[in-house]
């Protein structure tokens, strides 16, 4: 594990320490979260990109045309 010293305006740290409180944990496993949620985030939208980069129309099209064509559930509807 690592250490890190961070600094935060006094207002963030605040409500984070507010937050942490709230959720009975402590500001470095509310700060730990945090950074993984972003970096979690961050890792998904370039996975994306990239597999956006190869997709094929043609595919596409492929795959939707073997979806039987009916009525969608009741539940389902706009």
């Amino acid at each position: 594990m690592t250490t890190i010293s961070l600094r935060l305006p006094d207002s963030l740290h605040g409500m984070a320490k507010n937050l942490a409180q709230q959720d009975h944990i402590s500001i470095n496993q509310f700060i730990a979260s945090a950074v993984a949620e972003k970096v979690s985030a961050l890792a998904t939208e370039s996975y994306l990109k990239e597999r956006a980069q190869r997709a094929s129309a043609d595919k596409f099209r492929q795959a939707l045309e073997a979806v039987p064509a009916r009525e969608p559930e009741p539940f389902d509807r706009l």
